[in-house]
């Protein structure tokens, strides 16, 4: 350990952390390309074999010319997942509470005596199910 000062181990550490930080933004670039339905099929590819030729250069200037779009496409695919997340929780727990007003109904109607506890056994399974 004498011969692996501690201010070596930081920039090794130091250097792995911006290696690991290049390859994220550089994946980020390339879905981001894949993801734009604006770009043609030739610019893409153009635009694929330009950051992964000269990965710098064509990571920076992808940043400096569509950094701006790339960061509404992330916020636009963030809304869309919120609102299908909210439409199948509306689906799955049913839209404005139509089964627990059905619910209430039914234990009305066995309340008054117009259904007896079997009937409503029955069309409680029925609507839960």
């Amino acid at each position: 350990m004498d011969d692996y000062p501690l201010l070596n181990l930081f920039w090794t550490m130091l250097w792995l952390f911006l290696w690991v930080m290049w390859f994220f933004l550089l994946f980020k670039v390339i879905t981001d390309i894949f993801r734009d339905h604006t770009l043609s099929g030739w610019a893409k590819a153009g635009w694929l074999v330009f950051a992964l030729v000269l990965p710098y250069l064509g990571v920076l200037v992808y940043l400096g010319v569509r950094g701006r779009s790339m960061a509404e496409r992330d916020v636009q695919q963030a809304r869309e997942q919120e609102a299908a997340v909210r439409q199948y929780i509306q689906k799955t727990a049913g839209t404005g509470g139509g089964s627990v007003d059905e619910l209430h109904k039914l234990s009305t109607l066995r309340d008054k005596g117009d259904l007896s506890q079997e009937e409503f056994e029955k069309a409680k399974t029925k609507l839960l199910a």
